[in-house]
């Protein structure tokens, strides 16, 4: 979508061109103007919506599930949301409701609180892991994450699309993190990992992994083992951005 000027300040493209989500996440369209007289604000339909996916999972959440949590008829809920392809837009961009809150003049601990931060949050409503991503978020609540983001590194002698890139690659990150987190402890049926392998590996064929047994590299009864699988990982990521920040700047 193309922008001009006038006089020299930027114009702004025309919203009736905007997709529906677009409108509704920048508070560009009046959501259920056409309703019955019994209203009810766009931030009640997404409340409602995060607790139906938190309490029974994202697969349970239709617009009639929705519109009957709300008592509503779906059809009114459709005046003020017009497809269930919006609503997923809008939910993919309200768990990120609370702007990080990052450190001032320290990249890497900017970045460290702010992955932390994209960490909990996606931790509280897991299944937003399950909500297709078709574009890329254009939400205010992600826009604010990703100016936080960048201001975390605005001290850095770094061209701004290495920034957003190393910036992409650190939620990339916590992303699968959280997903590979979400996944095992999904599929967790209380079997003991460690003594099941103890008893079907032969160590003559798999000596390094029984030695990482022997050494209970695998036990995680003294942390919690989450937070500390994810704190380590991140801080070597962070290694590699510190080598490849200074080789940058030629420090």
């Amino acid at each position: 979508m193309s922008e001009s000027t006038t006089g020299g300040q930027m114009k702004r493209p025309d919203e009736r061109v905007l997709p529906k989500a677009v409108r509704l996440l920048w508070d560009l369209d009046s959501a259920g103007s056409r309703g019955p007289k019994r209203g009810m604000s766009l931030d009640q339909i997404l409340d409602t919506a995060v607790a139906i996916a938190d309490a029974e999972g994202y697969a349970a959440l239709s617009m009639a599930r929705l519109a009957k949590a709300l008592g509503f008829t779906t059809m009114s809920l459709y005046r003020y949301v017009d497809s269930k392809d919006t609503l997923v837009e809008l939910l993919h961009d309200r768990i990120f409701y609370t702007e990080p809150d990052l450190p001032a003049d320290d990249w890497r601990g900017g970045l460290e609180a702010w992955a932390w931060a994209e960490f909990r949050a996606i931790r509280a409503h897991d299944w937003w892991l399950d909500i297709p991503l078709t574009s890329p978020p254009m939400g205010p609540n992600n826009m604010t994450w990703l100016e936080a983001g960048m201001n975390a590194m605005s001290s850095l002698d770094v061209p701004e699309p290495l920034k957003l890139q190393l910036l992409l690659n650190l939620s990339i990150y916590v992303i699968g993190r959280v997903r590979f987190l979400r996944d095992i402890t999904r599929n967790d049926k209380d079997d003991d990992y460690t003594e099941i392998l103890v008893a079907v590996l032969d160590p003559q064929r798999f000596p390094s992994v029984t030695s990482a047994l022997t050494h209970r590299a695998f036990d995680s009864d003294d942390m919690n083992w989450d937070e500390a699988d994810f704190s380590f990982a991140l801080a070597r990521l962070l290694d590699g951005y510190q080598v490849f920040i200074d080789a940058h700047t030629g420090k």
